[in-house]
């Protein structure tokens, strides 16, 4: 009966959850949208948006002011740095925020690309988003050599990352999940076989943090990288950088900037507001974790959140994956159900576009997402660039089984 009860205590409150999204009153025809897009782009609680509110109206001003406003915009700042370290069991100093995780990592690239030499190489894969890619490949320009770890088409899983390591080996940048397929990496492995190669490894991290815990130093990654605007904040880059591997960083800044980390990667005014709506996000997070039965400092509240949104979403995911496999015409790419992955489902239908669904969804309130995603290595290695790519389906806290049920009828209307 303990266990019973521990099990209830982990559940999310989907309906708590739902009714603090302001955005699921919006009606498509007559019907309120399904967002299952969130792979794009989470929908954001009402914290959010009155936390940035109230920032323009009691707080906006610069830093370093001997003035309430600008001591109010330094308050926030920090909060928000303990926030996010609470998020992924980092430490304050070593969280950096940028415009977003693809300036961020450009700027980490440029970084280590000024600790390189001819003929040093950099690893990235064959199934990660674009904006973990191209900057790595930009370091050519140094002399780096780049190699690719291919994906394996038949189970859409990478290859062993021992096939692309040597002893010139420097930098891997590593997804952590596939925003177009959902596959999770080892990522814990692989940073042990960094650690072996003398190698720094870079996370992407976009993908999976909205859908489950993630600890930093359980991972022993050198950097990760994240997107608050796909776990339901402001549009805003986040980086953790492991303190010794940030300390050593070489980072291009101005003069007047301050030469240690965090604050050395972070060139220019950040986005105050946005970072006020950050907190907002820390505030809906802790909301949803204590309803989930989480105890204990904002750390523990914050990975009670992060397991029952990831126990929802493994249970929807399933219910999805079903219903799309055992449709005629549809093929579902990507893990199976039961193996390491996130909740979101990408798939094709015969005699349609991928297109033509999403525009068919579309119109009946049901919004999905098409084509590569950013991501069009795995595309291309599956042979459907020239087809269009794939539909992705993927889900968030705020779905429940009729958002799931509305997605499968309109699949069926197409398929006949």
């Amino acid at each position: 009966m303990g266990g019973r009860r521990m099990i209830a205590m982990q559940q999310l409150d989907v309906r708590h959850c739902r009714s603090l999204f302001p955005s699921l009153a919006l009606e498509e025809g007559g019907r309120s949208v399904a967002y299952l897009d969130a792979p794009a782009g989470t929908q954001v609680p009402r914290m959010v948006g009155d936390s940035i509110t109230t920032y323009f109206r009691d707080a906006n001003a610069n830093v370093g002011g001997a003035y309430r406003t600008s001591r109010a915009t330094d308050r926030i700042i920090a909060e928000a740095r303990a926030a996010m370290a609470d998020l992924l069991g980092a430490e304050a100093d070593e969280i950096a925020f940028g415009a977003n995780m693809t300036t961020l990592t450009y700027t980490l690239s440029r970084a280590l690309g000024q600790t390189l030499t001819e003929g040093d190489e950099v690893v990235v894969t064959e199934m990660d988003h674009e904006a973990n890619v191209s900057p790595w490949r930009a370091l050519t320009e140094r002399g780096a050599a780049v190699r690719t770890l291919p994906m394996d088409p038949a189970t859409c899983q990478l290859a062993p990352l021992e096939t692309c390591l040597g002893p010139r080996t420097r930098v891997v940048a590593l997804g952590y999940a596939s925003n177009a397929l959902g596959t999770v990496n080892a990522v814990r492995r692989a940073a042990s076989l960094c650690r072996e190669a003398g190698a720094i490894l870079v996370v992407d991290a976009v993908h999976y943090l909205p859908h489950a815990p993630v600890d930093v130093k359980d991972l022993d990654c050198d950097f990760l990288l994240a997107s608050t605007y796909k776990v339901f904040g402001p549009h805003l880059g986040l980086l953790y950088g492991r303190k010794a591997a940030f300390e050593k960083l070489p980072a291009y800044r101005l003069r007047v900037q301050r030469p240690y980390p965090p604050e050395k990667l972070e060139t220019g005014t950040l986005n105050h507001e946005g970072l006020a709506g950050l907190l907002g996000t820390a505030a809906f997070l802790e909301d949803i974790g204590r309803r989930a039965g989480g105890k204990g400092d904002r750390r523990q509240i914050l990975r009670a959140a992060m397991t029952a949104i990831a126990d929802h979403g493994k249970a929807l995911g399933e219910r999805l994956y079903r219903g799309l496999a055992g449709l005629p015409g549809v093929r579902v790419f990507g893990p199976l159900p039961g193996a390491r992955r996130t909740p979101t489902y990408s798939f094709t239908l015969a005699g349609r576009t991928p297109r033509q669904v999403a525009e068919h969804l579309g119109s009946r309130g049901v919004f999905v997402s098409d084509g590569d995603f950013y991501a069009p290595g795995p595309i291309e290695r599956l042979g459907l660039a020239g087809s269009g790519g794939l539909v992705r389906a993927g889900l968030a806290p705020y779905n429940d089984a009729e958002d799931v049920a509305r997605l499968l009828e309109c699949v069926t209307e197409l398929a006949g």
